[in-house]
């Protein structure tokens, strides 16, 4: 090691991922190392287009491994392995088009951050249909109506199933939830359970007033803080995410502290979206995972105990309590009991049984994937409208008209607010929650386009771009709620320039409850306050790429009151 003096090492800034977090430490520490004149040491400068950006600055807190040296030498050992395996098997023939990557990492340390943004920018020059291989994993990006409805439509079943990650299956009991189970007998049983029972109309409709109790608790919170600044999506998230906790289990609950529920799960569905939504080596690299490279296995581990805990002790009271007390005298109405009552009805009998653990799979769906989602695209809708006085204006005006200025927005006027469902219609154009929806994977080798789609390969499709497409939508970046006033286009996922809770078999379980939920907050929010941005503020629209797409700076503004009777806002 001593003898070799003049080792020169050569260290784009461009190949930093895996680099500078597995290697680089040890490099610092075994060497002593001097800079030579600078004629000795070429400096290149790789331009990489659309403001390409390593992925090491979305890993930047990443786990170093083990100081010794064997760690490091099973790992070279290993990358080799997959290397090899990557390079020397045969590459399907007839793939899309697609950028060159480099060997082992393939496209993965060419991805920006705002991977939406990114993928469309790439399918000005690669096409409609191009593909990338990211580590050892294949991945097609769709970005026209045309070929989405071939996947969704023409080959539904062929794309039903999905690429499911580590910290996704470690979060949902092992996959068991409505998202990531297998197309199959089980997610039909979940799927019937979510859209036909828990989250039809119906059983919405019957826990009202449990939505209502917490959308006045928001509205006398911001009333206390009239003409002071607020954080209008931290606001907001706490209401979604006490809209939701109170239907899983009811505004009440027998012997728990309920607010330190609340505000226990608020630390973990932030804890939780952060984990999910942070690149992981395994996913990528697959004949790693068991080395959990980066420690988000390890982190999602320790992680669900805490969510499983509060779910054990809300069941076990509510168990209690049915046992003691005569249902027919006091019936409950909420989530909680509904599954509780389906798992007791369907028993053991059944082909596909439900279980406490789809029980508390789908607990965890509801609370992780219905708040970010909701919540984000009230704080986009308001950063819209208020940046259109037009706009706040018409909906406004249309809120006196079906509501009045003597009384609160309630659900049953939400069907009449047609100017208003056409601003969440142009929000969900514009930022949808899920720009790239849920990556699909074929389960069998299929045909888009024209080419071959193999098997197992993660299929984005990019609906942020369709939504914005100027070929399909007049003035595509404008906000313009009007184009939604016809019926042409709704939540159906039928109309394929249009669908931001997905389509098919796989559409989004949760659209009548996201609409309820979104809705109402919305309508509440414009009805009862004005909203003014704080002096000196800019009020900005731009996005943040995520697990859910957020705004980059957070909506902060002045409420004001719009009617003098107290007895609206307490």
């Amino acid at each position: 090691m001593e003898s070799r003096q003049n080792l020169y090492l050569s260290y784009s800034s461009d190949c930093l991922c895996i680099t500078r977090h597995v290697y680089l430490p040890y490099l610092l520490k075994i060497y002593k190392y001097t800079v030579s004149s600078p004629c000795e040491i070429p400096i290149h400068h790789h331009t990489i287009p659309y403001h390409t950006m390593p992925l090491s600055s979305i890993l930047s807190q990443t786990h170093y491994f083990s100081d010794q040296p064997i760690t490091t030498l099973l790992l070279f050992f290993f990358l080799f392995l997959v290397a090899s395996y990557l390079f020397l098997k045969p590459n399907p023939r007839n793939l899309p088009p697609g950028p060159p990557g480099l060997p082992f990492f393939g496209n993965l340390l060419s991805l920006h951050p705002d991977l939406h943004t990114y993928f469309a920018a790439l399918a000005q020059i690669h096409g409609q249909i191009f593909k990338l291989r990211l580590g050892s994993k294949l991945a097609i990006v769709i970005t026209s109506p045309t070929l989405a409805r071939e996947v969704l439509k023409d080959h539904d079943t062929v794309f039903a199933n999905r690429d499911v990650p580590v910290a996704g299956r470690i979060a949902t009991y092992g996959g068991t939830d409505i998202v990531w189970t297998p197309y199959g007998p089980e997610w039909r049983m979940l799927r019937k359970v979510c859209v036909v029972k828990m989250l039809s109309n119906v059983t919405l409709d019957s826990v009202y007033d449990l939505r209502r109790s917490e959308v006045c608790k928001m509205v006398s919170y911001l009333y206390d803080r009239a003409g002071s600044a607020v954080n209008v999506g931290e606001q907001v998230f706490l209401a979604v995410m006490n809209v939701i906790t109170s239907m899983m289990w009811g505004g009440e609950v027998e012997g728990v502290d309920r607010e330190s529920v609340g505000a226990e799960f608020r630390e973990l569905v932030a804890e939780m979206t952060q984990l999910l939504g942070k690149p992981n080596v395994s996913d990528f690299f697959p004949g790693l995972a068991r080395f959990d490279l980066q420690g988000v296995e390890k982190d999602m581990q320790a992680l669900v105990p805490r969510f499983d805990a509060i779910f054990e002790r809300m069941i076990g009271e509510r168990v209690k309590v049915n046992q003691k007390e005569d249902r027919k005298k006091k019936e409950r109405k909420d989530f909680l009991q509904f599954l509780l009552d389906l798992k007791d009805s369907e028993g053991s009998d059944s082909k596909t049984p439900f279980t406490m653990t789809h029980l508390k799979a789908l607990l965890m769906d509801m609370v992780v994937g219905g708040t970010d989602t909701s919540s984000n695209t009230i704080e986009f809708a308001m950063a819209e409208i208020m940046q259109k006085a037009e706009v706040m204006k018409k909906v406004q005006e249309e809120l006196e008209v079906v509501v009045g200025k003597d009384k609160m927005v309630e659900e049953s006027d939400i069907h009449k607010l047609h100017y208003l469902e056409a601003v969440m219609k142009e929000t969900l154009r514009l930022h949808p929650a899920l720009p790239l929806l849920v990556p699909h994977s074929p389960s069998e080798s299929s045909n888009v386009g024209g080419y071959t789609i193999p098997k197992g390969s993660r299929i984005f499709i990019n609906v942020w771009a369709i939504h914005r497409d100027p070929s399909v939508w007049e003035k595509p970046l404008e906000f313009d709620p009007t184009r939604f006033l016809d019926a042409k286009w709704d939540f159906s996922g039928n109309d394929f320039s249009y669908f931001p809770f997905g389509s098919g078999r796989r559409i989004c379980a949760g659209i009548a409850m996201a609409e309820k939920t979104v809705l109402h907050l919305l309508a509440t929010l414009i009805h009862l306050f004005d909203w003014t941005i704080p002096q000196g503020d800019k009020l900005e629209t731009e996005e943040k790429f995520g697990i859910v797409l957020r705004k980059n700076v957070p909506l902060v503004a002045i409420p004001t009151p719009r009617f003098s009777n107290p007895h609206f806002y307490k």
